[in-house]
């Protein structure tokens, strides 16, 4: 495996939220022959010791939860256009109701 490739990996998998670190940490916990070295700050892996279908399913598992991250923004956007077209200008009929009711 190349380096360019473990060093993405690599930043990847740091710039992950922690709960997302733990999944990929249970895929290579998966594997006996991996090696996770823990300490107070945190736990240390040298990808290039990795058996190649182990970056394999790495490279996998982070895709999946590249994605899994854009699915979740997406809908988190059309939530909040939904919750801005319908309810926000419902809040504002009512204001208008109010003060012609008002007026």
């Amino acid at each position: 495996m190349s380096e360019t490739i473990l060093i993405e990996i690599k930043d990847q998998i740091e710039s992950m939220s922690k709960i997302h670190q733990i999944e990929v940490l249970k895929v290579l916990n998966k594997n006996p022959l991996i090696k996770l070295n823990e300490n107070k700050s945190g736990v240390y892996v040298n990808l290039s010791f990795l058996p190649q279908a182990s970056i394999v399913e790495l490279q996998q598992s982070i895709q999946y939860i590249l994605e899994q991250e854009k699915s979740l923004q997406n809908l988190e956007q059309q939530k909040d256009e939904f919750k801005n077209t319908f309810f926000i200008e419902k809040d504002n009929k009512e204001e208008t109701i109010l003060y012609s009711r008002n007026a």
